[in-house]
């Protein structure tokens, strides 16, 4: 008989999906990944929600709620830590109970935990908990991890290459473009096309090519960071800020576009460490976005028709300017 694994698509979806899809495969066990996002699907994680959670996670129990009639197990990893001396967001932590707590009739949630704060700490240790589930034969999980991991290397190449994830559109960046925009933001924001109104394919049909912090390694993302007086310690903000930190000073890139969520006090603090790096170091146009439940398509696409508009002045200015 065989046994299907539901992953909800949200949060930490969007950076580890390769490696979950192929560790399960080698198992031989299936993967179903909860529908798009849909404004019903939103409706029921708000239904289920706390008031004072952010959209992420609003919606990520919207996802939970969609597949948890049609699959024998839900994923739900207990990230603690990715990286050492560094946390995820504490939502992300208690996100296994919440979703225990809130909804009835939940198949079994796989949540193991995977915490590398600490020296000597192991992603494996997650994926050898997990794979009991499934088999007792420890060499056949230990293959299946150490496929997992070429999967997800070879999805950072992908993107550090320029690819973006298939969420956002089979046929990325293929217009002729004029102005390169950078999108500072969550993947699980601004890849998710319903929560982002579809906000990189807006800005492509506006003749701008998108880049993103997930087209940058990880050393370049971390040795920007480092220009800060002080080490961050929220991974994923990090990862953020360096990526702003870098595209300001890049030429190519015309203007960057940086998207928080309502609620969330890391994207609160690091919107304020990008705009202030812009306004001491750089002339580039920044468009600080804030998102929620309540956002409407009609703003959000004034204010980008807006930003371009004032990205090709500054284009034109400069170049007027270069030619005196």
């Amino acid at each position: 008989m065989s046994v299907t694994v539901g992953i909800p698509r949200a949060l930490l979806y969007y950076y580890y999906y390769p490696q979950w899809e192929t560790f399960f495969n080698r198992l031989g066990v299936k993967t179903l990944v909860s529908r798009e996002t849909t404004r019903g699907l939103l409706e029921k994680g708000l239904k289920s929600t706390v008031d004072e959670a952010c959209l992420p996670v609003k919606l990520a129990v919207g996802h939970v709620l969609d597949l948890k009639d049609r699959v024998d197990y839900i994923f739900l990893p207990r990230i603690v830590s990715t990286a050492r001396r560094e946390y995820i967001c504490p939502k992300f932590l208690g996100f296994p109970d919440m979703v225990r707590n809130n909804i009835d009739n939940l198949p079994p949630l796989l949540d193991y935990k995977m915490d590398l704060y600490r020296k000597g700490s192991s992603m494996y240790n997650l994926f050898y908990a997990v794979g009991r589930y499934f088999t007792r034969n420890p060499a056949r999980i230990y293959m299946a991890y150490q496929a997992s991991l070429k999967s997800l290397h070879s999805h950072y190449r992908d993107m550090e290459a320029g690819q973006l994830p298939v969420e956002t559109g089979d046929k990325h960046n293929r217009k002729e473009c004029d102005v390169t925009i950078a999108v500072i933001g969550h993947p699980y924001n601004i890849y998710d096309r319903y929560i982002s109104m579809n906000m990189l394919k807006r800005l492509r049909d506006y003749g701008a090519r998108v880049v993103t912090a997930d087209n940058l390694p990880e050393y370049v993302l971390r040795a920007e960071a480092e220009k800060l007086p002080k080490q961050l310690f929220w991974t994923l903000n990090q990862r953020m800020v360096g990526a702003a930190f870098y595209y300001f000073n890049r030429p190519e890139v015309d203007g960057l576009i940086h998207v928080a969520s309502f609620g969330c006090g890391p994207d609160s603090m690091t919107g304020e460490l990008i705009e202030r790096f812009a306004r001491r170091c750089s002339r580039k146009p920044l468009l600080s976005l804030t998102i929620d439940e309540h956002t409407g398509e009609a703003g959000m696409v004034t204010r980008l028709e807006a930003f371009m508009d004032m990205v090709r002045w500054r284009l034109n200015l400069d170049n007027v300017a270069a030619s005196l």
